[in-house]
């Protein structure tokens, strides 16, 4: 679709500069230097071709703080705009110089002023304003030279100021109306991406939900059930399907299959398992998470410590900390398990 634009453009732009060009050569009247006029006019329309089709220039970028880069549009490549400026200077003051002094307010004399006119609309569509600035300048002071500032501004000097300056303005507006459409865009993913993150949530909400009735629903049933009169074994069950809940709560991430049989495992020998997940896990890949639970599953099954303390804190080299305590012979508790499981093998 973009492509079909700018090649309609393109040939609109063709299209009218051409006949502006066969129009200054239609004379009424012999030039007296018909040889200067149709090397101005052909210097026009290679200029106007150029300005039109030369696009390997450099690409203006329009950044937006949002969604970054919004897309790029083609500059006019220094080169033609040097050509542009050059062909505003010469063309003119060619076609005045070559026809007959009473000539030079007829159309014969004053075609150039439209033609670069449309020529210096071409590059402010190209964006390149201030050379197409420049050049309404210096087409301005020449016509005024030749015909006079009163028929310059009759005959094609206001007409230029006006193509130029709706040119830059529409410029402009497209310009504003890509950076809505991006933003716009932007907001846009940025709500889906809430939506999804949401739906993630109530999954893995539900997921847990279901987890959690899988764990303690047998339990709160037979406690219903006995109304609350259970026996030492039921008392137990209620305690490890208690921890295995806060479990999930306060250390989801170190979890999996493996993991949660081991901390099952533990709890069953009579082991006191508190899992604490601050982030130890955070920035590693689902390889190497699954490397770190692997590990921790190793050390868990091992465990045979009274208390064991499992912490997943922030720490650059550390992911998770296995600490078991016991009862010594003097009654106190002391230290018989540490592991550092790193984040990284």
């Amino acid at each position: 679709m973009n492509f079909r634009v700018h090649a309609t453009l393109s040939a609109l732009a063709i299209a009218f500069t051409t006949y502006l060009a066969i129009g200054g050569l239609v004379w009424t009247a012999a030039a007296q230097m018909p040889l200067v006029v149709v090397s101005a006019g052909a210097l026009y329309l290679a200029t106007t071709w150029i300005c039109v089709f030369w696009s390997s220039g450099a690409l203006q970028t329009r950044r937006d703080p949002i969604t970054g880069d919004l897309g790029r549009s083609p500059v006019l490549p220094a080169g033609a705009a040097v050509l542009a400026l050059a062909a505003a200077v010469l063309v003119p003051n060619a076609t005045w110089l070559a026809v007959e002094p009473e000539a030079r307010g007829a159309d014969a004399g004053t075609w150039s002023l439209g033609a670069i006119g449309a020529l210096l609309t071409i590059v402010m569509v190209r964006r390149r304003p201030w050379v197409a600035w420049s050049g309404v300048v210096i087409l301005a002071a020449e016509a005024a030279f030749w015909i006079g500032p009163a028929a310059a501004l009759a005959l094609g000097v206001v007409a230029t100021v006006l193509w130029v300056g709706v040119a830059q303005l529409l410029t402009w507006l497209v310009d504003r109306a890509a950076r809505d459409t991006a933003e716009l865009a932007a907001l846009q993913r940025a709500a889906s991406e809430w939506l999804a993150s949401q739906e993630g949530i109530r999954r893995e909400r539900r997921t847990q939900v279901q987890r959690a009735l899988a764990l303690a629903g047998p339990v709160l049933t037979r406690t219903i059930e006995a109304s609350g009169r259970l026996s030492e074994g039921e008392r137990r069950a209620a305690r490890i399907a208690e921890e295995a809940l806060r479990d999930e709560l306060r250390g989801s991430a170190l979890l999996d299959a493996e993991v949660r049989a081991a901390l099952a495992a533990a709890r069953e020998r009579g082991t006191t398992v508190s899992v604490l997940d601050e982030g130890g896990l955070d920035g590693l890949s689902p390889a190497e998470r699954a490397a770190v639970r692997s590990r921790l599953a190793a050390v868990l099954a091992e465990a045979d410590s009274d208390r064991v303390y499992v912490r997943a804190a922030t720490h650059e080299d550390v992911a998770v900390t296995v600490v078991g305590r016991s009862a010594a012979d003097d009654g106190e508790d002391e230290v018989d398990l540490w592991s550092e499981i790193p984040r990284r093998p």
